[in-house]
C-alpha cells in the first residue's frame, strides 16, 4: 500500500510534539512491512525550526542516524501540487497539526480523486479544549478520523463532524524502547516532563520533591523550560535537573534508575481523558517499575496495581517507594506484567495493524498484509 504522511513535524524530537515517536515508530513498521510511506512536512515549520534553533544541526544529524529510513520532503503550499504528490496514493492521513486551508484542499481533491481513502488524525483533543477552532476543519469529503481516544472518536460520530471515526491509541515503539537488562543502576528514581505553569509546583512537591527528602534518594528530573524557583527548589532537595535530551536517548536513562516516576498534568485534557502519558508506555516498554500520581484510568489500557503503581497523595507516594526499593520482587512483578501488556497490546506493531484493517474496511485492499515480526524483548 502506498500511504502519504502529512506531519508537523516527525523529524523535531521537542518535548511538546508527543506524538512524534508513536508516528516515527509506525512508519518504521509500514516500511519494514514492504509499504510505501512518504512524508510530507512543511517547510521552515515552526516545530523542526525550534529544534535547530535550540539544539542545532547535531540534534537533526543524530536523530537521522537512530532513523536511517525515516525521510521527509519538505513543501511550501504555494508550490503544492496535490495531484503530483498523491498521484500514487492508497491512503492519505493528515495530522491536526496542519492548516485549515491544508486540510480543506486536501478535502476538495479527495472528492474528485477516488483512487485513495482521505483520513484526519486527531491527538491534540482540540474537540475539548478549542471546538470552535477545530470545527474551522472542513472534514467534508474525508473518509473518516483517527482519533486518540474514545471520547474524542464519539465527538466526531455524536456531531456527524466525520463520515466514520477510529479509535487510535498512541503506542510504544519498541524497537527504541525496550530494555537494557545489563546497565549499572546509578539513581533510585528518575522523571521526564516539562515545566507546566498551570500546575505549579505544588504537585511536584507532593509527589516527587517531598519523598525525595524524605528518603534521601538520588533522583533526576529531565524536560524544560523550569524557573529558577522551582531549580532552587530541586537543588536543595538534592534532586538533579539533567534539562533536555532526545526521545531516543530516554531508554538508556530508564536503565539507570530503579524506578520512574509518572506525573500527568491534572490541567491537560489527556488527564481529563484518562489517556495515558506518552512517556508512560515508553518506560512500561522500557522494563522499570513505575508509579504514579492519580489519574482516570477510564479506557483500562492497563492495569493498576499490575503495570504500575499510582498513589493517592504525596505519604502514600513515599510508601510505595519504599515497597519497591526495599523489595526487588515487586519491582520485578510490575516489569513483567507492564511489558507483557505492551508487548501483547501496545507496540506500533499493533497499531499497524489497526491501520491495515482499516483499510480493509474502506474497501482499499483485500486483506491486511502479513503481520510483521515482532519485536522480542
Amino acid at each position: 500500500m502506498n500511504i502519504v504522511l502529512f506531519y508537523q513535524s516527525l523529524l523535531s524530537d521537542t518535548w511538546s510534539h508527543g506524538n512524534t515517536p508513536f508516528m516515527r515508530g509506525v512508519i518504521n513498521e509500514l516500511i519494514i512491512r514492504g509499504h510505501s510511506v512518504k512524508v510530507l512536512e512543511l517547510e521552515n515549520n515552526s516545530s523542526l525550526s525550534n529544534l535547530l534553533a535550540t539544539h542545532g544541526e547535531h540534534a537533526l544529524s543524530s536523530l537521522q542516524a537512530r532513523y536511517p529510513i525515516l525521510e521527509a520532503r519538505f513543501y511550501t503550499i504555494k508550490k503544492l501540487d496535490l495531484t503530483q504528490e498523491l498521484s500514487k496514493a492508497d491512503m492519505v492521513i493528515v495530522h491536526e497539526s496542519n492548516s485549515p486551508e491544508l486540510v480543506e484542499a486536501l478535502g476538495n481533491h479527495r472528492a474528485s480523486h477516488a483512487y485513495y481513502r482521505l483520513l484526519f488524525h486527531d491527538t491534540y483533543h482540540h474537540s475539548i479544549t478549542h471546538p470552535k477552532a477545530t470545527a474551522s476543519y472542513n472534514l467534508t469529503h474525508y473518509d473518516g478520523v483517527l482519533a486518540d481516544c474514545a471520547v474524542i472518536r464519539n465527538i466526531y460520530l455524536k456531531e456527524r463532524r466525520a463520515q466514520k471515526a477510529w479509535t487510535w491509541h498512541k503506542s510504544a515503539d519498541i524497537r527504541v524502547f525496550h530494555p537494557y537488562p545489563y546497565t549499572q543502576k546509578e539513581g533510585d528514581l528518575v522523571w521526564f516532563g516539562d515545566w507546566n505553569e498551570k500546575e505549579g509546583l505544588a504537585t511536584l512537591e507532593e509527589f516527587f520533591i517531598r519523598p525525595v527528602k524524605e528518603l534521601a534518594l538520588k533522583a533526576s528530573i529531565y524536560g524544560i523550560n523550569y524557573p529558577d524557583h522551582v531549580l532552587e527548589a530541586l537543588e536543595e532537595a538534592g534532586i538533579k535537573y539533567a534539562g533536555w535530551i532526545p526521545n531516543y536517548e530516554i531508554p538508556e536513562v530508564f536503565a539507570k534508575f530503579r524506578i520512574a516516576m509518572h506525573l500527568p498534568a491534572h490541567s491537560s485534557v489527556d488527564a481529563f481523558l484518562g489517556i495515558p502519558s506518552r512517556l508512560l508506555l515508553e518506560a512500561l516498554a522500557c522494563g522499570i517499575p513505575l508509579v504514579s500520581s492519580p489519574w482516570e484510568n477510564c479506557e483500562n489500557l492497563f492495569s493498576v496495581g499490575k503495570d504500575f503503581l499510582m498513589a493517592k497523595n504525596g505519604r502514600e507516594m513515599t510508601k510505595l517507594l519504599v515497597q519497591i526499593l526495599d523489595d526487588e520482587h515487586i519491582g520485578n512483578r510490575l516489569v513483567q506484567h507492564g511489558l507483557n501488556t505492551i508487548l501483547k497490546h501496545h507496540t506500533c506493531a499493533h497499531r499497524v495493524d489497526s491501520l491495515l484493517q482499516i483499510g480493509v474496511e474502506l474497501n482499499l485492499v483485500t486483506e491486511p498484509k502479513a503481520i510483521g515480526q515482532r519485536m522480542a524483548v
